[in-house]
């Protein structure tokens, strides 16, 4: 409790018990079970929830800069906030409501999230997107995607000559409607193109981003497929995203990023944080949110 001098005591969440709440939430609980976890009430854990989350995304923004990615791949993820409503996509996004698509880019050799955007599956996120993977990197790089339409044009406008595009096309087999509704089509076959012969076969590829998808489908329950987890407020699911993304970068280690036996494995693991070069050791969950208070 802290005294005002007006009168007024004020509760305040201690620093172990913040922490312990914010544990909860990286490792893919929600809101109220994480409440009833840590023993605190549900509002005390959004506040803990959108500081952090915000700080988080904040720390990034300003540090993950300067990168000497070579190798990049982009995919995007969905869920919804607030509700799932296919009318009038535009109008319910600008009151933060139905669909959420997640851009994101990964450095397919130390496993880092570069960078992210939360939006629609539309040309101008696309742009913006793209247009802020650019500007976090030094130099040329190969870059792999899919074959959705708005990216085809959004890599010349972002990049312009300095890069070296790829696309991995999908074919999914085409089911009864009762299989679309409950489950995802299955992908049959898949094909690569690179845009310019520069690329290198070997690298045109989106496996690790499938895979980082994966990694948030299994760790955020709102990002699973026919789930009824979701947030009601834009803002509460993007400062989510963030606080993980800031977990999966500097807090949790990688294991494909290891290189000597697996009984060594805590011993030698690195985080993605740790193989780009951007800290030297696993942060603690403690350390992250020390870390991003600072940057304030």
């Amino acid at each position: 409790m802290l005294d005002t001098g007006h009168n007024i005591r004020v509760n305040r969440l201690r620093f172990t018990d913040r922490v312990q709440v914010i544990r909860s939430l990286c490792e893919g609980n929600s809101l109220r079970r994480s409440s009833q976890l840590c023993g605190c009430a549900i509002n005390t854990v959004v506040k803990s929830l959108m500081e952090v989350g915000t700080a988080c995304s904040v720390y990034q923004d300003e540090h993950l800069r300067g990168l000497n990615s070579h190798v990049v791949q982009c995919d995007r993820i969905w869920t919804f906030v607030g509700r799932s409503d296919k009318p009038a996509k535009q109008a319910k996004m600008a009151m933060g409501k139905d669909d959420a698509w997640t851009w994101m880019a990964i450095d397919a050799n130390s496993r880092l999230m570069i960078n992210w955007l939360v939006g629609l599956r539309s040309e101008w996120d696309c742009c913006e997107f793209l247009g802020d993977l650019e500007s976090r990197l030094t130099h040329r790089i190969e870059l792999s995607k899919d074959g959705v339409r708005p990216r085809r044009g959004a890599v010349k406008l972002a990049f312009g000559e300095n890069v070296d595009p790829s696309i991995v096309e999908k074919v999914f087999r085409k089911g009864s409607p009762a299989e679309k509704q409950y489950s995802p089509a299955p992908c049959t076959s898949s094909m690569t193109v690179a845009v310019i012969r520069d690329s290198i076969d070997d690298n045109i590829s989106t496996r690790d981003a499938n895979r980082r998808n994966l990694n948030f489908r299994m760790g955020r329950s709102c990002h699973s497929h026919l789930t009824n987890a979701f947030y009601k407020k834009l803002e509460k699911h993007i400062a989510a995203f963030s606080l993980f993304a800031m977990y999966y970068n500097f807090c949790r280690p990688h294991q494909t990023l290891t290189q000597e036996a697996k009984k060594k494995w805590y011993r030698n693991a690195k985080t993605p944080a740790m193989a780009t070069g951007l800290t030297d050791r696993i942060w603690a969950v403690s350390e992250l949110i020390r870390a991003v208070a600072e940057s304030k």
